[in-house]
């Protein structure tokens, strides 16, 4: 996920704990630290704060 969020232009900015801030263009998305799986919700949302399709994900 992370390197999927990186390859769109986004900038590592900082970390808290296991969730890590990326930033483009007015964008601001958190993403935990990768792990076995990341919760369907959780994934969701990540979509909606980076402005991503579905398909830039698969």
């Amino acid at each position: 996920m992370i390197s999927v969020i990186e390859r769109n232009g986004f900038i590592f900015k900082s970390q808290r704990g296991s969730h890590c801030k990326y930033v483009k263009e007015g964008y601001i998305v958190i993403v935990p630290h990768p792990k076995k799986g990341i919760p369907t919700g959780t994934f969701m949302s990540i979509i909606r704060q980076s402005g991503l399709k579905k398909e830039d994900f698969e």
